[in-house]
């Protein structure tokens, strides 16, 4: 297993766990749409992230929530190619393009990015695995069925762990064909995306499935809504406990990213799982 990811211009050491903060910069994301859709509350939002501890960002023009429909590649480069751009001035840390269109990965990397973060895991767009591979950025693979408008129509599996981990197998494949580095690819099981409540805690419950991979594993549940199913909660910014459950249990089976909109309190539970599963102090 290995215990760094490369991005274009970067390395993450992944002998502890790290943080990805996230920025949407939508007017309709489920959590913080409408909250920094504008440069300089992104802007400020990507600074307040790296003084919370965050390890490395992950920009977004589309929202992804179920049912949500897609933008138009040159509406979601407007939206995020300034973000990067002003965010590589003002932050030292690695960024990461939140797309599942090669277009928008291509111009993102070209303006600093360093990671890409598909949704799709190379599916939705036949030209995104030459794109990762051409500019030398790290990616992250992720699992789900069918795109957002539609995937919580596709919730049932005969064994969804399994079928995971296989589908997973199948688009690193992609990416090797294609010229993209083993060094370079995380995958990530989707949770929320393609899968009922039930099934997000299947998932949870078997992460450490996911090291047949040999990548390592990104996880990204934060605020989701199988939490307030579990919690009774429907706003999401209440379930920040809930989203820190699944930070320390995703640490004791060996994940090492993080994906969440609560960077400091993420961050903390994390090292103490992390030095609780050590035992030793970070």
């Amino acid at each position: 297993m290995n215990v760094s990811l490369l991005g274009r211009e970067c390395c993450l050491d992944l002998s502890r766990p790290r943080i990805m903060g996230i920025l949407n910069v939508t007017p309709d994301s489920f959590s913080d749409g409408g909250c920094f859709d504008t440069l300089d509350k992104a802007v400020r939002q990507g600074v307040a992230l790296q003084e919370e501890g965050a390890d490395l960002i992950d920009i977004g023009g589309e929202s992804t929530r179920p049912g949500s429909l897609p933008v138009s590649p040159e509406d979601e480069l407007k939206r995020v190619v300034p973000v990067i751009e002003a965010l590589r001035r003002e932050i030292d840390l690695p960024l990461s393009i939140d797309t599942n269109k090669a277009l928008v990965a291509r111009e993102a990397v070209a303006s600093g990015a360093d990671f890409i973060n598909d949704i799709s895991g190379l599916t939705f767009d036949p030209e995104m695995a030459a794109v990762v591979a051409e500019s030398g950025a790290g990616v992250f693979l992720m699992h789900t069925r069918g795109r957002p408008d539609v995937m919580q129509q596709q919730t049932g599996y005969d064994d969804l762990v399994s079928e995971v981990v296989a589908w997973l197998g199948e688009s690193i494949a992609k990416a090797l064909v294609a010229g993209v580095e083993r060094t370079r690819i995380a995958v990530d099981p989707g949770i929320g995306f393609g899968k009922s409540a039930e099934g997000n805690l299947e998932l949870l419950h078997h992460l450490e499935r996911l090291h047949e991979l040999d990548c390592p594993i990104l996880l990204g549940t934060s605020r989701k809504s199988f939490l307030g199913r579990v919690l009774g909660l429907d706003d999401p910014l209440e379930r920040l406990s809930g989203t820190l459950a699944t930070v320390a249990l995703g640490v004791a089976q060996g994940v090492q990213l993080f994906r969440v909109h609560d960077v400091r309190q993420a961050r903390e539970a994390a090292l103490v799982a992390w030095a609780i599963r050590e035992q030793r102090l970070p």
